[in-house]
C-alpha cells in the first residue's frame, strides 16, 4: 500500500492539470467569481474529459506512427490522399502543399520520402501537363485503413449514440472552444516558427 502512494500523487496530479483551481488558483487567467463552486468543478470536469480524448488521441496517433514508420507530416499527407481518392479528386503536390501548410521545397521532401517507402506513386496529371497527380499505393492505403483508419472511425459510434440535439450542444461547444484558442494575432505564436 505504502509504495502505491507516489504513483497515486501522481496520477491525481495529473488530473489536476485539468482543474481551474489548481492552474489557476487566483484567477489570473479565468475570472470565475460570479460562477456557483458546482459550476467550476463541472467545468473541470469536462476540460478533464477533454484531457483524457487528447490523451487518448496522442497515445493512438504515436502508436500509427511506429506502427507506419512515418512522421505526423507524412502520416497527414497520406490521409489526406486517401480522402481525395474516395473523392475521386486528383491530388497535386500544390494541393498537399497548402492542405499541410508547408512550403514546396518541404513537400518535395516529403513526397520523395513517401515515394522512397513505397507509400505514394507520382504520375502524370491527367488534365494539366504540368503538374503531377499523387497518389497512395494500395499496400499503404490498406495498411492505414485497416489499422489507424479503423480505430479513428470509432470516433463515429459515440457521436452517433448521442440525440441530434445533443450533438448539436457538442458541435457548438467544440466550435467556441476552437474559436476561442484560435491564434489570431498573439505576437508570441510566431515566435521562432521554421519552415515546417
Amino acid at each position: 500500500m505504502h509504495s502505491d502512494e507516489p504513483r497515486d500523487r501522481v496520477a491525481s496530479m495529473g488530473a489536476a492539470v485539468y482543474d481551474v483551481d489548481a492552474s489557476d488558483p487566483r484567477g489570473e487567467l479565468v475570472d470565475r467569481s460570479d460562477m456557483r463552486p458546482d459550476d467550476v468543478a463541472q467545468v473541470s470536469a469536462l476540460m478533464r474529459a477533454l484531457g483524457r480524448l487528447r490523451d487518448a488521441e496522442d497515445k493512438l496517433s504515436e502508436a500509427s506512427l511506429r506502427y507506419m514508420q512515418l512522421n505526423r507530416t507524412d502520416m497527414r499527407a497520406l490521409h489526406f490522399l486517401i480522402v481525395c481518392e474516395n473523392q475521386g479528386t486528383v491530388a497535386t503536390p500544390g494541393a498537399i502543399a497548402a492542405h499541410l501548410g508547408i512550403s514546396t521545397a518541404s513537400t518535395t521532401k516529403l513526397l520523395d520520402r513517401l515515394a522512397r517507402g513505397a507509400h505514394i506513386v507520382r504520375s502524370a496529371h491527367p488534365s494539366d501537363r504540368r503538374a503531377l497527380a499523387i497518389t497512395i499505393t494500395p499496400e499503404s492505403r490498406r495498411a492505414a485503413m485497416e489499422t489507424v483508419g479503423r480505430q479513428h472511425a470509432k470516433r463515429f459510434h459515440a457521436a452517433a449514440r448521442l440525440s441530434p440535439e445533443e450533438r448539436d450542444v457538442v458541435i457548438r461547444f467544440l466550435d467556441d472552444m476552437a474559436g476561442e484558442i484560435a491564434l489570431t494575432d498573439e505576437p508570441w505564436a510566431g515566435a521562432g516558427e521554421r519552415d515546417r
